[in-house]
């Protein structure tokens, strides 16, 4: 993986599906909008496509109809208002993402956990769109009912909650989640060189030319108005996924309060992160680690990295009221190849 000095980074809305040829490449692309931000799958290949559009569609509708907490009739809210100390079944893709869940809450000491929903509502990052600060009182009695332990599973397919109040949100770790659907059913097709972008969260795979050279993705700037890029990256078969809180806040009463709520304290996160970019294996997992270190804070976070070998690129305010770019010592070393 290479740093590149440019990287052109496109917003698209709607949705159409576009077939490119050039001498030497064979592109086909589908853009559009869902979970509330945009869409690009980019393949490369002779071979059409067929039913590209449907294909994709079937995997973010899966997901939503698993795992969104915006749908009443969604397996996760059925799941919300199940009774406690009650096994209940539940399909396989909820299952696969509660299991990954589980290990990367314990991985990170408890910053990544889903069990944050209620705390989400009470801010007004959720369902709830009117943003309070809560009374002390008012978050005591709210942080009772959060915590991954108390959510207990069992093969196959069985979830258990210690408390009826327990109440999941998966958006941290849904759309990655959704990224690899789409990857694999590609894969699945028989295709090897691709690139899927869900909001920036994203998987290559293989090569964008017949060169075999690697996919460029772009890293953005830490801005409430700036969509450009700072720096790009060259990856195949590879994932990255960012996390940040220059966008997704609110103002109340002057004060700024970001989205990324710390599970331990039920506040929302302060201090000079600004966002994560997390490389993995997976877009899953890179997106539950870039949400789990913006709750830790770029001491802890950049120590956590380094413990577990993970490739992150931090962005951090610095006194300049600009900011720095902080890498892992594996991003250092990947990007150095």
């Amino acid at each position: 993986m290479r740093l590149l000095s440019f990287f052109v980074f496109l917003i698209v809305l709607g949705i159409s599906v576009i077939w490119m040829k050039s001498s030497q490449n064979d592109y086909q692309v589908l853009r559009g909008y869902t979970f509330g931000t945009y869409y690009v799958v980019k393949v490369r290949s002779p071979r059409t496509i067929k039913n590209f559009a449907a294909l994709v569609d079937e995997q973010f509708d899966k997901v939503n109809q698993h795992l969104s907490v915006f749908e009443k009739k969604s397996e996760l809210s059925a799941l919300n208002d199940a009774p406690d100390n009650q096994w209940v079944p539940v399909s396989a893709d909820l299952f696969y993402l509660l299991q990954k869940s589980q290990k990367i809450h314990a991985l990170s000491g408890g910053y990544f956990d889903p069990s944050v929903a209620p705390l989400i509502e009470l801010w007004g990052f959720g369902k709830n769109k009117n943003p309070t600060v809560p009374t002390a009182k008012e978050l005591a009695n709210v942080l009772k009912n959060v915590g991954f332990d108390k959510l207990l599973l069992k093969e196959p397919n069985l979830v258990m909650k210690e408390k009826k109040q327990l109440s999941l949100n998966l958006s941290a770790i849904a759309k990655g989640y959704a990224v690899d659907l789409v990857a694999n059913a590609l894969k699945n097709k028989g295709y090897e060189d691709f690139l899927v972008d869900i909001g920036g969260e994203i998987y290559a795979a293989g090569s964008r030319n017949e060169e075999n050279e690697p996919w460029n993705v772009g890293i953005g700037t830490p801005s409430e108005t700036n969509y450009d890029n700072s720096l790009a990256v060259s990856i195949s078969n590879l994932a990255v996924a960012t996390s940040g809180n220059y966008r997704n806040f609110h103002y109340i009463n002057g004060k700024r309060y970001a989205h990324t709520i710390d599970p331990k304290t039920g506040l929302p996160t302060e201090g000079d992160l600004l966002s994560v970019s997390v490389f993995a294996p997976t877009c899953t997992e890179a997106d539950a680690f870039a949400t789990a270190m913006m709750s830790m804070g770029e001491k802890k976070a950049l120590a956590f990295a380094d413990e577990n070998k993970l490739a992150v690129i931090f962005f951090v305010a610095d006194d300049s009221q600009s900011f720095k770019i902080v890498y892992s010592q594996t991003a250092h070393e990947m990007l150095e190849n």
